[in-house]
């Protein structure tokens, strides 16, 4: 009686060994035998993303409204007006007009597919002044200008006129 049990327990035990082995071979065998790609697919970031770098990018040229729906500048529109190496912001819209700003340095570098980070500068101290991040497909910028305790704003742009170089 106890052959009988502890042979039947061997034959289960051998079947369900023999089961997974058997799935173990099918999944394998139908993956492997599924059609690959010539070539490995590029990961979707590498589609999104430039490459890191931080050449500077030239907006000589270039006339940006900014105008601001959110944060500090709200209800403020601001043409950028950018030379070689200096820019000039002047209230066009909002509480602000009237306002006399200083020309400032920029330094302008793209950080993905038509987007900018650009940084003024104080011309005598080359503190910032104030930062952007540019996003020309979507027509949005966030602005971040040291001074207060609430230095945020986003808003839309709009480019009034292109420089010579095309935005990446």
């Amino acid at each position: 009686m106890f052959a009988t049990k502890r042979f039947r327990m061997l034959a289960a035990a051998l079947a369900i060994v023999l089961t997974s082995a058997g799935i173990a071979v099918a999944v394998t065998t139908s993956a492997s035998a599924t059609a690959k790609p010539a070539h490995a697919a590029t990961p979707a970031w590498k589609h999104h993303h430039p490459k890191l770098s931080l050449n500077r990018f030239d907006l000589n040229g270039y006339v940006i409204n900014a105008d601001y729906t959110l944060g500090r500048n709200t209800g403020n529109t601001f043409q950028q007006t950018y030379g070689d190496s200096m820019v000039q912001g002047v209230p066009i819209k909002g509480p602000y007009v009237g306002t006399k700003f200083p020309p400032e340095d920029y330094v302008a570098i793209p950080i993905g597919h038509h987007q900018l980070y650009i940084t003024w500068l104080d011309p005598s101290t080359f503190a910032i002044v104030d930062v952007f991040v540019m996003n020309f497909k979507t027509h949005t910028v966030y602005d971040y200008a040291p001074g207060s305790a609430s230095p945020e704003s986003a808003g839309t742009i709009k480019v009034v006129h292109r420089g010579a170089t095309p935005i990446p």
